[in-house]
């Protein structure tokens, strides 16, 4: 059994085929959490959720990338809304309510993304405070329902472990991976989990990985993106096997210990 802790697809590049892919995944022994990045497509996770019984699950937040803060211009991404993109304030209540259904088994994925940034001093300082603002109501909400955490992170690490330092979250996941083995020992440190994807393919991550113990790790896809060399077209859930058996390459591990531990990393963590 697999488990990919990362999934989207709640986002448009899946309209289509989502059910198709989900029901072959479940034949397959692969479970799914999608994972929200704003209102609309997080709960277009609890949606997809409800319509089966056992092995699909979502997590529901706001990203970074989709804060209104005024200061900076994004690209539509068209494989995630199928409509232009619409900035959005955090609703503390709002997403309270998506939370509480029974699907929902982490609060996510919530952060700091620093990638697209203003280009003053003045703006940039206005466009950090207003990510760590939001991040840190978006933590108290978690804390408030018993939720662990799916922390997106990107070009942010040293801001992302100062506020968890003081905030003192427990239960959660550093997705997508991509920082330095320092950076990796301050989350493990904290009890975190790591999650790798195919970004292992593209970036040298090995050393992280051989240093990372296997019951701190979790298996993801972040589908359709970061897609493994092994996949042709989109990436989908299917994905997370090679994940796997790149980590029981790296690790000098069999790839049945690989699946064993981080099924159960998952079970546990997100109360499967």
């Amino acid at each position: 059994m697999l488990i990919d802790t990362h999934s989207h697809l709640n986002f448009s590049a899946f309209k289509e085929d989502w059910k198709k892919i989900i029901q072959k995944c479940l034949k397959e022994d692969i479970w799914i959490i999608n994972v929200g990045t704003k209102y609309e497509t997080s709960k277009r996770a609890v949606e997809i959720a409800k319509e089966f019984e056992k092995g699909v699950y979502c997590a529901v937040g706001l990203h970074p990338i989709h804060l209104e803060t005024g200061l900076v211009k994004i690209k539509d991404d068209i494989q995630e809304i199928e409509f232009k993109r619409k900035e959005e304030d955090f609703d503390y209540q709002k997403y309270k309510k998506l939370a509480q259904n029974e699907k929902v088994v982490a609060i996510g994925e919530i952060g700091l993304d620093y990638y697209y940034r203003p280009k003053t001093k003045k703006k940039l300082k206005e466009f950090k405070e207003k990510q760590k603002e939001v991040l840190l109501k978006q933590i108290e909400l978690a804390k408030e329902l018993n939720l662990p955490i799916i922390f997106h992170c990107r070009f942010s690490h040293p801001d992302l472990i100062d506020i968890l330092k003081k905030v003192k979250v427990k239960k959660g996941v550093i997705h997508c991976f991509t920082g330095t083995l320092k950076e990796a020992k301050e989350y493990l440190k904290m009890g975190l989990f790591l999650g790798f994807n195919g970004i292992i393919f593209k970036r040298d991550l090995k050393e992280v990985i051989e240093k990372t113990p296997l019951d701190k790790i979790l298996i993801e896809t972040d589908c359709p993106y970061l897609t493994p060399p092994q996949i042709e077209g989109k990436n989908t859930p299917f994905g997370v096997k090679y994940v796997a058996q790149k980590i029981a390459q790296i690790k000098g591990i069999s790839f049945e210990e690989v699946a064993e531990i981080t099924t159960k990393n998952a079970r546990e963590l997100f109360n499967l």
